[in-house]
């Protein structure tokens, strides 16, 4: 007899086959501030009136600037010194990464509850993203917090399906569903919102363990950020053995050392996950 989960999982596959998934679409602000940063004839000057719109982003964005990952010589005291200090690139991935936390939010308390810790667990994973890949690899900090913001993305559009449809299901059911079910959604929302090649690919590749790439990607900062956030934890992943996993070995981490010990570096992670919080 099929259970739950099965009949959630069937549905789900055929909406998405049948194209009737609603996924979600990237925040207007988001759209607004990848096309001027895209664009060749922009300047900060466009960046900054789109972004000075969202009060709170703009806050957010000079939070950012005066953090200890970003402190200058001076205090960042308008939106205009933030863009500029951040840079266009830098500004308009951070500004899209923040106006997504939007999305995670519902009206059922089971479901909102569990958006919320997603986007939680997003945070913190592009937290140490980005920290991993200022010190440990040649990748741009901004697409590595990008791809750790969005690497659950696919989870959204399940557990909107949920609340939409009222369906009565387990918490245990339900992670089965979101487990089996996120990656192959994920690809597509990221390939529909047009993000780069190597962010789309982020949220089937992080928990593949045993894959090998030429070097250091984005989906190997996501894996290891993931394994450091679990680690001594009861979590599945801490049941493999790191020792194996090459990602790793790509950027020249052991996988035996506990980064949270590693003071200066997890300080930096602790800010950094602060500032998207």
């Amino acid at each position: 007899m099929a259970t739950i989960s099965d009949t959630l999982k069937q549905d789900i596959t055929a909406a998405i086959e049948s194209d009737k998934l609603v996924l979600p679409t990237l925040p207007e602000a988001a759209l607004q501030v990848r096309e001027i940063a895209e664009s060749e004839d922009s300047s900060i000057q466009d960046l900054v009136k789109v972004i000075s719109t969202d009060t709170a982003l703009s806050a957010r964005l000079i939070r950012v600037c005066n953090s200890p990952l970003f402190r200058g010589a001076r205090q960042i005291e308008n939106l205009t010194m933030a863009v500029s200090r951040l840079g266009m690139a830098y500004t308009s991935n951070l500004a899209m990464g923040l106006a997504m936390e939007q999305m995670f939010q519902a009206t059922s308390d089971m479901i909102d509850r569990r958006l919320r810790a997603t986007w939680q667990t997003s945070t913190e994973v592009a937290g140490i993203c980005h920290v991993l890949a200022q010190h440990y690899t040649k990748l741009k900090p901004d697409q590595a917090t990008l791809a750790g913001l969005v690497h659950l993305i696919g989870v959204l559009p399940i557990l909107r399906y949920v609340e939409d449809n009222d369906i009565q299901i387990s918490s245990i059911m339900l992670d089965k569903v979101i487990d089996e079910l996120h990656a192959d959604i994920g690809m597509k929302i990221l390939k529909r919102w047009d993000f780069p090649a190597e962010l789309q690919q982020v949220p089937a590749d992080f928990t593949d363990f045993t894959r090998v790439v030429p070097k250091a990607d984005y989906a190997d900062l996501v894996m290891v950020a993931n394994l450091q956030l679990v680690a001594g934890t009861e979590h599945p992943f801490t049941e493999v053995d790191w020792n194996t996993i090459p990602a790793f070995d790509r950027l020249g981490l052991d996988p035996n050392i506990d980064m949270s010990q590693e003071e200066d570096l997890n300080a930096e992670m602790e800010a950094a996950m602060a500032l998207l919080q």
